[in-house]
């Protein structure tokens, strides 16, 4: 009776397993639009029904739920993947990086990190336009000689990630007027425009840096390790639909940093469905 009720108590702990696949994607546009475009493709190489879960908080949510079967594939960076979910060392080799991410994913996880997307969501420092013209600031090392005058406005991640802003303020020397302010991501770019901060650790591909007028300052010192976009699915989903594969493939190459920017102002600047964008980007790209 005693084991009877232990293998219950861990049946009602097991995650569903339902009869198609499971996509998610962490709390941000571009994490939305990547999530939607996994799913999309998906659905049209493996003829296979796609359950979204999106908005799963930050980098840490998303992977535990990837690792309980929660769900069965997102869209993470290699950089992020390297230092904030792996606890490896900061690396800046791109080749080096995705080696390392797809080994340890597989032997730790039987997780597949799959061919990249084609594009690099590195973090950018980003400044108002009127500014970086008035101070002729184009890189970080030029900007940190008016950092003491700053306030700076980050996302939870970024304060203590090691990839973040400690490791980036000792790189820089980088001191601020207070304490950064932390907010959620979608907040930051309204804060820069109100004055409310005058920094914020944004993303390169973000919309709002183009259609705003914003700076990103250039990282002339070569901080931040590489970010690409990598889908990552459980070995177990790829054997029980293994045409994943396909669609995975697919997509390998296939959205540039430029196409990335535009998809997500086409969300957060034009307020689209994040559905109907992906659905235009694929019928463009002939998928």
């Amino acid at each position: 009776m005693l084991l009877m009720a232990a293998i219950a108590a861990l049946t009602a702990c097991a995650p569903p397993r339902p009869d198609h696949p499971v996509i998610g994607a962490k709390n941000f546009t571009e994490q939305v639009v990547l999530g939607e475009l996994l799913a999309q493709e998906i659905e049209a190489k493996a003829g296979l029904k796609v359950e979204r879960r999106f908005y799963l908080a930050g980098s840490y949510i998303a992977n535990q739920a990837l690792i309980a079967g929660r769900i069965d594939g997102y869209v993470e960076y290699t950089g992020t993947a390297l230092t904030a979910i792996l606890k490896q060392p900061l690396d800046r080799d791109p080749d080096r990086v995705l080696a390392t991410v797809q080994r340890l994913y597989r032997e730790r996880d039987r997780v597949a990190a799959g061919p990249p997307l084609g594009f690099e969501n590195t973090f950018a420092m980003v400044i108002r336009g009127d500014d970086a013209r008035r101070l002729h600031l184009a890189t970080l090392s030029e900007g940190a000689r008016y950092a003491p005058q700053w306030k700076l406005g980050v996302g939870y991640e970024f304060e203590q990630r090691p990839d973040g802003l400690p490791g980036l303020s000792a790189a820089y020397g980088l001191k601020f007027d207070g304490a950064p302010r932390t907010m959620d991501l979608g907040l930051l770019y309204r804060a820069l425009q109100a004055h409310q901060v005058d920094m914020i650790a944004a993303n390169s591909t973000d919309g709002p840096i183009a259609a705003l007028g914003l700076t990103a300052l250039a990282d002339d010192r070569h901080y931040f390790p590489p970010y690409q976009a990598v889908p990552l699915v459980r070995e177990e989903a790829l054997r029980r639909w293994p045409r994943i594969q396909t669609a995975l493939d697919a997509l390998a190459g296939k959205v540039s940093a430029a196409e990335m920017q535009r998809l997500n102002e086409a969300v957060d600047g034009e307020h689209r469905d994040p559905a109907a964008v992906v659905a235009e980007f694929r019928a463009a790209k002939g998928l």
